[in-house]
């Protein structure tokens, strides 16, 4: 037992001084990089249009590939596992897809594969802070006799947006001015609008623009607030969906996708997103004729509301990438009403008078785009591709 014993304790001494010899050597080794865990598939189902959402519990990388006989898309997702609370198979059967089959496809790959019905097209984009990968599948669409206008009131729920300096809500305030436009356009028996939330309740961003696609709707307006850290900051500006290098729309637009600022100037180098988002704008002109809509309720915003209030600051159109309007299929936009942290205007915002004429302005501006707009291109409105700045 002697003999034993100074032999176990030196074994122990020694033991510690290699282990850290063999970290500091060769951390690649030591440090493994983490899983990333699939953990879970959202989906929402319509008659010609599906939105599903693989949602993740980091950033990977995927590969997509499509097979036939039968028709099917799968997605190997990058150094993953399959979590524990995910559903292996899910049946949707809406004819356009027929279930989604998940799989740990090697110890370092997780399969994800989409049985496909009758389809037109699909698109896939990701999305960061929660990670998550967007798959959108189109039919064929149903056409009614009415134009169809989708209204998006911000946030809502667990979700206040923006809060004022006398504790008013941005989710209250898009609300009541959205029911209050919907209310206005529905006077006029050529339009059928919708509302993706008519009650304080959460909708995730990626579900918005579903509900839209899903409606098959010929425009998607979505009501915002502005927020920032400068208390003299006002006015009203409208956004559509492209990349951009100004600090202040993008500052705008992490704000409103929920993601640090530093995320959002990343997404510049992700070249998959901006190709895709980029790709898709140019397709079905979609591209100018946001741009048009932007204009016409910008302008109409801002004329109208200045001839009863002093003091409106034209912040003009912009452009910036908004997760909401990811994935839309017609023109669509965000407006920004005002800023809620600048206490005159949240005065204002808490006034029914005011949320009115807001409501007025923006259905008046939808209104012209309808009239005078189109599907034809308006002389003197400039490009987003120009050599302006924005």
């Amino acid at each position: 037992m002697n003999d034993i014993r100074p032999a176990g304790v030196k074994a122990v001494k020694i033991l510690p001084a290699v282990l850290l010899a063999a970290i500091l050597l060769f951390p690649a080794v030591s440090l493994a990089q983490p899983e990333v865990t699939v953990e879970g598939i959202r989906y929402w189902s319509y008659p010609d249009y599906t939105r599903l959402v693989v949602d993740l519990s980091g950033n990977t990388g995927f590969s997509k590939h499509r097979l036939s006989h039968p028709d099917r898309v799968f997605f190997d997702i990058m150094d993953s596992r399959v979590g524990p609370a995910l559903k292996r198979k899910i049946a949707v059967g809406n004819g356009m897809l027929r279930s989604v089959r998940t799989s740990q496809f090697g110890k370092e790959t997780v399969r994800v594969v989409l049985d496909l019905g009758k389809i037109r097209d699909y698109r896939v984009i990701t999305l960061d802070d929660p990670a998550r990968v967007v798959i959108d599948i189109y039919g064929h669409p149903l056409r009614s006799g009415k134009k169809i206008i989708v209204i998006d009131p911000g946030h809502g729920g667990h979700d206040p947006g923006a809060i004022g300096p006398n504790n008013l809500y941005e989710k209250d305030v898009v609300l009541d001015i959205s029911l209050k436009l919907k209310k206005i356009l529905s006077a006029n028996p050529k339009l059928k609008v919708y509302l993706t939330r008519d009650k304080d309740e959460f909708i995730p961003l990626e579900e918005r623009t579903a509900i839209a696609n899903s409606k098959n709707a010929d425009l998607f307006v979505s009501v915002h607030a502005n927020a920032s850290n400068s208390k003299d900051a006002r006015g009203v500006e409208t956004y559509f969906l492209n990349w951009t290098d100004n600090e202040e729309a993008i500052k705008v637009a992490a704000r409103e996708n929920q993601i640090s600022l530093k995320n959002m100037k990343n997404m510049k180098k992700d070249n998959d997103v901006l190709d895709i988002m980029l790709g898709d704008l140019m397709r079905e002109n979609k591209r100018d004729q946001s741009l048009l809509l932007a204009n016409y309720i910008q302008k109409t915003l801002v004329d109208e509301l200045s001839r009863e209030y002093r003091g409106i600051v034209d912040l003009s159109t912009k452009w910036a990438p908004f997760y909401v309007l990811f994935g839309a299929r017609m023109p669509s936009v965000l407006v920004e009403v005002s800023f809620i942290s600048n206490p005159h205007e949240e005065k204002l915002l808490s006034r029914t008078r005011y949320r009115e004429h807001l409501a007025k302005s923006i259905a008046d501006g939808i209104e012209k785009y309808m009239s005078k707009a189109g599907p034809q291109t308006v002389a003197g409105v400039g490009s987003p591709f120009d050599s302006r700045k924005n």
